[in-house]
């Protein structure tokens, strides 16, 4: 079974736009509000990247529930 993921199936969990694009594996980019995503174990994951090029979480501010991705 295949587990890539199609980029037409990434909504952003801020948001909610489709304007993502992947940058790595398992790695999104919102071109809406700029925050990057990594997909683990069907949790997005999110980070707001820092002037210095370094990623602080940002998955405290949304529910459990809005950053699970379903197919």
């Amino acid at each position: 079974m295949n587990s890539e993921v199609s980029i037409l199936e990434i909504k952003c969990p801020n948001c909610r736009s489709k304007d993502v694009g992947k940058i790595g594996v398992n790695q999104y980019y919102c071109w809406n509000c700029f925050i990057e995503m990594t997909l683990s174990e069907g949790l997005i994951n999110t980070h707001q990247v820092e002037e210095d090029g370094s990623l602080s979480s940002l998955d405290d501010l949304f529910e459990e529930n809005d950053r699970r991705f379903g197919m």
